[in-house]
């Protein structure tokens, strides 16, 4: 008997652990793709004697891959939809060779330039979104289509040449934050942001737990929440000394600032709004979202749009940092921004996927490329590395999924399944009682079983 009690609080305590990411599920299992971007950290910092977490090195990580992670923030979205955008890359490079001209031989303001990146993008957008949505061709043949128009501009404008930029450009690419106050040895902006960024997970966790006790929902223990603030803020802190002790004149990146309000606001759009359940709907079962009320052709449209509009902006800090933009810029990145997602818990099928779990995705291959550069590994090591890495993720997710288990690293961040996404598009638009034999619900459960 006592031995069964004992059992049962030893249980207890790892579902307990696990309500820490927000999942449901009670195995270690959850932790899935995190835990792997920890122990590659940790292995890197020791194989490479400490180089991985040195400053400069973590500046430049972070200013080298952002792109990438921007990228994988609209393609995740594209991705849970049920489609697919390979001409990011030829986007990017259009938008920044346009960007480029119109500073220097067109001599407009940096801030007029960096409006017409975004507007160019949205044209673009609209031209790939009309071609999904409304004629209804695949988005894998717009965007093939759109990869050789979109590159072959690109060469066709820049005439295969590179074009610099303006210093007062490259800010938003290779800036930092400044300095100010007094001098404590360290960037005292980058502590600022660290304190704030410390404060804000209390207080959200503190919010979290009081919505849950006013819903009479189902909450964690409150030591894992504590556990929870004090591990997370431990990171922040430890992250925020080391970017704000690199050499100076370097401090957090403005990339980075700027990476991290897309991660905040799409978060909450693909977790909090309307819209969002709509494109996990969509993707989910499309049928079933469309007899639920869900305006399928403008989803399509916005998420076509929107990716090239996040396209164009990775593409405007690429060539900020680059210092030029040239006719090999956006060369294979959306195979990056694929792998991210897809390393990141996204299903093939669509209607799974979150944005922070493609954030992680990315981080996971930024580390592996920077960590292998750093032990001298050639490059073609390290695609056949990245391509195993790729494989092997997606393949326990998939095979773990096929036998009755959750998608491991869907759960870790918070992903649904399919039918509870198109459930929620069907509450939003329907909130009155739906009834029992509704066929969109039928649908949804025929594609889930």
């Amino acid at each position: 008997m006592t031995t069964q009690i004992a059992e049962k609080k030893k249980s207890g305590g790892i579902r307990d652990l696990g309500k820490m990411f927000g999942g449901g599920q009670s195995t270690g299992r959850q932790f899935g793709i995190l835990g792997a971007l920890v122990v590659i950290i940790v292995l890197f910092e020791i194989l490479t004697g400490g180089k991985t977490l040195e400053s400069v090195n973590l500046i430049n990580l972070v200013n080298q891959n952002v792109y990438v992670l921007v990228l994988a923030i609209g393609m995740v979205m594209v991705i849970i939809a049920g489609h697919i955008d390979l001409s990011v890359g030829s986007v990017a490079a259009l938008v920044g060779i346009i960007v480029a001209k119109s500073m220097t031989e067109w001599h407009f303001p940096w801030p007029v330039a960096i409006v017409l990146g975004l507007l160019v993008g949205v044209v673009i957008g609209a031209w790939q979104g009309w071609w999904v949505a409304y004629v209804g061709v695949p988005a894998f043949i717009v965007t093939l289509a759109g990869m050789l128009i979109f590159r072959g501009l690109n060469q066709l404008i820049g005439n295969a040449n590179t074009i610099p930029v303006p210093d007062d450009f490259t800010f938003i690419g290779g800036g930092f934050l400044p300095e100010w106050g007094p001098d404590t040895g360290f960037n005292n902006s980058t502590l600022l942001l660290g304190l704030i960024v410390a404060v804000v997970i209390a207080l959200l966790e503190v919010r979290t737990r009081r919505n849950q006790t006013k819903m009479g929902s189902d909450k964690a223990p409150l030591w894992v929440s504590v556990f929870k603030v004090v591990v997370l803020d431990a990171v922040v802190v430890y992250a925020t000394f080391l970017f704000a002790g690199g050499r100076v004149g370097t401090s957090f990146p403005v990339s980075g600032i700027i990476l991290g309000v897309l991660v905040i606001l799409y978060s909450f759009i693909t977790r909090n709004t309307i819209f969002g359940r709509h494109i996990y709907a969509v993707g989910g079962n499309s049928h079933a979202a469309e007899l639920s009320g869900v305006k399928i052709k403008r989803v399509n449209f916005y998420v076509m749009m929107n990716m090239s509009v996040l396209a164009a902006l990775a593409g405007m800090i690429a060539v900020a940092r680059s210092v030029s933009s040239g006719p090999q810029d956006g060369l294979g990145w959306e195979l990056d921004a694929i792998a991210a997602v897809f390393i990141g818990g996204a299903a093939v099928s669509g209607g799974i996927g979150t944005v922070a779990g493609s954030i992680v995705g990315g981080l996971v291959i930024a580390v592996l490329n920077n960590g292998l550069q750093l032990l001298g590994v050639t490059s073609d090591k390290v695609q056949i590395i990245k391509g195993l890495v790729l494989l092997i993720a997606v393949g326990i997710d998939v095979y773990s999924h096929r036998r009755g288990g959750p998608s491991l690293i869907g759960r870790l961040f918070g992903g649904r399944n399919r039918s509870e996404l198109t459930a929620d598009a069907a509450g939003a638009e329907q909130p009155a009682v739906v009834p029992t034999a509704d066929p969109a619900e039928d649908s949804s459960r025929s594609l889930t079983s």
